[in-house]
């Protein structure tokens, strides 16, 4: 990975800790790593070009089919602009 690249994926990161955090967590730093296993493919969207749409589908996707959870397709939308805004 490129510098910019590790930026972009450290920044991402951060993102679904600190903003997306759907099940409320991001207060406990012993489990700072929750999310980090999305972070992966979430970062891969978003290299590859994904738009806000889909980014914020599979987010929304995590929560209701992997987390169980209902799920919230607004906040789902901001989180993907946030990402999407790193990109230059």
């Amino acid at each position: 990975m490129t510098e910019k690249q590790k930026k972009l994926y450290k920044a991402i990161d951060e993102i679904l800790w600190k903003d997306w955090d759907p099940i409320g967590v991001n207060n406990i730093e012993d489990i700072r790593d929750e999310y980090q296993h999305y972070t992966p493919y979430i970062f891969s969207l978003t290299t590859d070009g994904a738009n806000k749409v889909k980014t914020a589908e599979h987010l929304f996707k995590i929560e209701t089919v992997n987390m169980g959870i209902d799920g919230n397709k607004i906040h789902c939308e901001k989180i993907a602009e946030k990402i999407l805004s790193l990109i230059d």
